[in-house]
């Protein structure tokens, strides 16, 4: 139940390169972190590479792409191996489909509480407990 958010720049044109970029993170969500895809949100925003500035000067001046990646998992679900095997293969991805990255692109893998993160209206943490209660009963 993931949420990720992808802010991303290139100065390639490319045709549904938003779908590309969130099927990309979906399936390697699914992959090394072991995200059920039917409750993986993605939000992507494209950023003219204009108007995205790394070192001072644009992505566009540069001829460099970049992206940050945002995604919140409950705290305890995946190991740093995993994580870190996460990282390289968005990267890997997101090179594949935006072409040369600025090295200053980021991966930002949120831990957080099941007690505080949830969806529907119900915490990770209630699920949890109910699930459990229900296999006992």
């Amino acid at each position: 139940m993931p949420i990720i958010q992808i802010k991303f720049a290139t100065p390639i044109s490319q045709p549904n390169l938003p779908d590309r970029v969130a099927a990309a993170a979906v399936r390697i969500t699914t992959d090394i972190l072991h995200k059920n895809p039917k409750l993986t949100a993605v939000v992507v925003e494209e950023v003219e590479a204009t108007s995205w500035f790394v070192g001072g000067p644009s992505l566009a001046a540069q001829h460099k792409a970049s992206f940050y990646l945002d995604i919140k998992v409950v705290d305890g679900t995946n190991t740093k191996d995993e994580k870190a095997a996460y990282v390289a293969a968005i990267f890997e991805a997101m090179a594949a489909l935006l072409g040369e990255l600025h090295p200053e692109s980021y991966v930002y893998v949120h831990d957080v509480r099941a007690e505080a993160y949830g969806f529907g209206g119900l915490t990770q943490e209630h699920r949890y407990v109910a699930g459990r209660l229900a296999q006992v009963a």
